[in-house]
């Protein structure tokens, strides 16, 4: 009688060298069916490497007593010098702070009024003063800010500005206020005139998230007697829940990023405590006197800060069961 032969045991590294082989044969098939997909994107990922990737050798300039006369070979090497000065500078802790603080406001009126206006325009039944309304809104973004900068100088101005005729016309101030010459305004000022030139353009993906949910369930919940501000609550803002997430963690990697164009066309000796973010503060005392390593050494402290604040925020998506980013 023959002894039937027990099975050769498989070891976990081949296994693993399984799971990989065929994850590989899975990658290479969908290569193959998605090449066109794959030639049309090229192009934007060689601009990515040459324009986003080759530029990091440069952030050796940091470590660096950087002077553009010298070959590189001959640059003395400081150290954390840099860091050491811009952690130590009180005129950088105050940058920081208008910077963190603009952002900040950026991006909660922008979340808050771009739904809200996304909601609004879904909810309008008259199709043509829907897309007027919409039209609108979308004009601001195409303007420069050098154009935006001027109207709200002209809005806000204390000769003729609307701000101060309505303000003072209804008895809420005595008289009129120059409101680019009080600092404490100017957070305010620059959160109001994003969201006017940006809300309209902000609420295009919203729009296109509500378009995604199924028109069944309003059906249902209308036959349920459900008001429309209910099927708001419910079914709406639920479902436009991914988004919103995705979209907030994508913002918040860009948390030192609080513009440089409305700040700097907008800024004045009056305000400029508030006013001057990390941008302006890398052109005025970095580039502008020379000092290319302190503007670099500024420009990696806010590419390291995003990046935490990204994964950190992409790390608590997960652990919650939201959407995310990867």
């Amino acid at each position: 009688m023959s002894l039937q032969q027990s099975p050769t045991p498989i070891s976990p590294d081949q296994i693993e060298i399984s799971k990989r082989k065929r994850g590989m044969r899975y990658f290479l098939k969908k290569c193959k069916e998605q090449k066109t997909l794959i030639y049309m994107s090229m192009p934007f990922v060689i601009w990515l490497i040459i324009f986003r990737y080759v530029p990091l050798a440069g952030w050796t300039m940091a470590f660096q007593d950087f002077k553009p006369a010298r070959p590189l070979t001959d640059q003395a090497w400081v150290g954390f010098d840099q860091f050491i000065f811009l952690f130590s500078d009180a005129r950088f802790m105050e940058v920081l702070r208008n910077t963190i603080a603009m952002s900040l406001i950026n991006l909660v009126l922008g979340f808050v009024t771009a739904i809200s206006l996304a909601i609004l325009l879904n909810e309008l039944q008259n199709l043509t003063f829907k897309r007027v309304v919409q039209t609108i809104s979308y004009m601001p973004h195409f303007l420069s800010w050098v154009v935006a900068a001027g109207l709200v100088s002209a809005v806000l101005s204390m000769e003729s500005g609307i701000v101060n005729i309505i303000l003072t016309n209804l008895g809420i101030i005595r008289e009129p206020i120059m409101w680019l010459g009080v600092g404490e305004y100017f957070w305010g000022i620059i959160g109001a005139s994003d969201v006017w030139k940006n809300v309209g353009w902000n609420t295009i993906i919203y729009l296109a998230a509500i378009t995604m949910i199924d028109t069944e369930q309003y059906e249902a919940a209308e036959i349920d007697g459900a008001s429309r501000l209910q099927r708001i609550r419910y079914i709406t803002i639920p479902g436009m829940k991914p988004v919103i997430i995705i979209l907030l963690i994508m913002n918040l990697g860009y948390i030192l990023e609080s513009g440089f164009e409305a700040q700097y066309l907008l800024m004045n000796p009056m305000n400029m405590d508030y006013a001057e973010n990390l941008d302006i503060f890398v052109l005025r005392y970095g580039i502008s006197m020379g000092n290319f390593s302190l503007a670099t050494a500024a420009g990696i402290f806010k590419t390291v800060v995003s990046f935490i604040f990204l994964f950190s925020a992409n790390s608590l998506a997960k652990k919650m069961g939201e959407a995310r980013l990867f």
